[in-house]
C-alpha cells in the first residue's frame, strides 16, 4: 500500500514487511521507519494535515503514528482478523478501518476509542473511505457489495451490488 502526503512531498508505504516507511517523494530518500506491527502492513494513509500516518496490518491492529517523530501514538485493537484498509476522516479526528473479519470500524483518532462497529458485510472488507464532508463512510467487500454508512449513527444508508465484482 502507498499514499502521498497532502502536500505531495512525502510518500508512505507498507507491505510484506512489518515496517511502515516514509519517503521523500523528490529524492527517494528514506525519511522514517515506523516499527511496531507484528504482521505485514496491508494499508497506509496520511492524515489530512500530514502530521500523522495510519496503518492497518495482518496483525489485526490499526496504528496511528506521528509522521514527524516516527513514534507510535495509538494502537487500535478490535478487529479479529487482518486489517485490509484504513483512512482518516477529512478533519483528521476519526479513522475508519475494514477487515477480513467482515467489519468496518470507526475510531476516535485522538483517544483510540472504538466509536462504531459496522456489521453488514458477508465477506471480508477490501476497502474503506470517508466522504469529503466526513458524514459518510463507504466500504467495499468481497461479498460483491458497496455499502454507504452514516458515520455518526452507524446506520446503513445504501447497499448496492458492485457491478465490477465477478465470481
Amino acid at each position: 500500500s502507498v499514499a502521498f502526503s497532502p502536500d505531495g512531498k512525502q510518500v508512505v508505504s507498507g507491505g510484506h514487511g512489518q515496517t511502515v516507511h516514509i519517503w521523500d517523494a523528490l529524492t527517494g530518500d528514506l525519511v522514517k521507519e515506523l516499527k511496531g506491527h507484528t504482521g505485514s502492513v496491508e494499508s497506509v494513509a496520511f492524515s489530512p494535515d500530514g502530521k500523522q500516518v495510519v496503518s492497518g496490518s495482518y496483525d489485526q491492529t490499526v496504528h496511528i503514528w506521528d509522521a514527524l517523530a516516527g513514534a507510535l501514538v495509538k494502537e487500535l485493537k478490535g478487529h479479529t482478523r487482518s486489517v485490509q484498509s484504513v483512512a482518516f476522516s477529512p478533519d483528521g479526528k476519526q479513522v475508519v478501518s475494514g477487515s477480513r473479519d467482515q467489519t468496518v470500524c470507526i475510531w476516535d483518532a485522538l483517544t483510540g476509542d472504538l466509536v462504531k462497529e459496522l456489521k453488514e458485510h458477508r465477506s471480508f472488507v477490501c476497502s474503506v473511505a470517508f466522504s469529503p464532508d466526513g458524514k459518510q463512510v463507504v466500504s467495499g467487500s468481497n461479498d460483491g457489495t458497496v455499502q454507504i454508512w452514516d458515520s455518526l449513527t452507524g446506520d446503513l444508508v445504501k447497499k448496492q451490488p458492485d457491478p465490477t465484482f465477478s465470481h
